[in-house]
């Protein structure tokens, strides 16, 4: 295994729950969303969150080994329009605290918004999961107050403008310096480093060729010492290199989540959980044999 955590960051709290982050862990996807490029709209019918619908995934997700639930209200696939603060908060706070009332499961709270972020901790999210790296104003502020642990992910651009040309000097060595300078300004406004998790962004601001490399490379960023999550569930990168659609990429996924293990990954999160699960605990079993 190429990642060394320290003890605090390997038995990380989430809110009053806590994770052994030397296992690997699945986080399952729940986009209360009517237009995210999978699930959207799977709970979503006439601009109303299915709460009913939301629930039945959510608890089928943890029955097969879920050790979180992402909870969305903001679609970020490539394109994807802003929603409103209102909008955000109407989707995504009644679904976490119907969660915390009858799961027992870490739930993270996929947003940028720092009004969210803080009514999200107040309704029993245990981690702040951002794919702007808390760099909307005001967002640093928010999670520091909230004293989760926190998901800084990279992405260049924007959802809306971000697959336009993607270009890097090194993928991994720029988006490498990108978290060294997210980190220290986390840690300026109180937010330390033993309660931050980095997640690459995989097929955010990235061609096909950056998402393999990155790939191949990972364990460069794992090396930081910080648990790594990853996300490249039914992502295009698997259906351009396998000719498939979104829902024939499952095979293709469970291999990107083997290999994403292997290079230091500690979190995946996708939205087909048992397979995941079981792929996983195979790995790590053979990893460790000589343990």
């Amino acid at each position: 295994m190429c990642q060394v955590l320290t003890k605090r960051q390997a038995k990380m709290f989430f809110a009053n729950q806590r994770l052994d982050l030397t296992q690997p862990h699945v986080m399952g996807v729940i986009n209360v969303t009517p237009d995210s490029f999978s699930d959207g709209g799977d709970f979503f019918s006439s601009q109303t969150v299915c709460l009913d619908a939301a629930m039945v995934r959510a608890r089928a997700m943890v029955d097969q080994g879920a050790s979180i639930l992402d909870i969305g209200g903001e679609s970020t696939r490539p394109g994807a329009d802003l929603v409103s603060v209102q909008q955000e908060i109407d989707r995504v706070i009644p679904i976490i605290e119907a969660i915390k009332a009858s799961l027992d499961v870490v739930v993270s709270i996929d947003t940028s918004t720092p009004e969210v972020i803080t009514l999200a901790a107040k309704a029993g999210a245990g981690l702040i999961n951002d794919v702007r790296a808390l760099g909307r104003q005001g967002a640093l502020q928010a999670a520091a107050h909230t004293k989760l642990p926190v998901c800084l992910m990279h992405m260049q651009g924007d959802p809306k403008t971000m697959q336009n040309n993607p270009t890097y000097s090194s993928v991994v060595a720029d988006i490498s310096d990108y978290f060294d300078e997210r980190i220290k300004q986390c840690n300026l406004f109180g937010i330390p480093s033993d309660r931050i998790i980095l997640d690459p962004g995989f097929g955010f601001g990235k061609t096909l060729r950056h998402n393999l490399q990155l790939l191949k490379h990972l364990s460069v960023l794992a090396n930081k010492g910080m648990p790594i999550l990853v996300g490249m569930s039914r992502k295009s990168m698997i259906g351009n290199v396998l000719n498939r659609p979104v829902d024939e990429r499952l095979y293709g996924g469970l291999a990107t989540a083997v290999m994403a293990y292997e290079r230091g990954a500690r979190i995946v999160r996708v939205h087909d959980v048992a397979p995941t699960v079981d792929a996983l605990r195979m790995t790590h079993a053979i990893i460790n044999s000589d343990a």
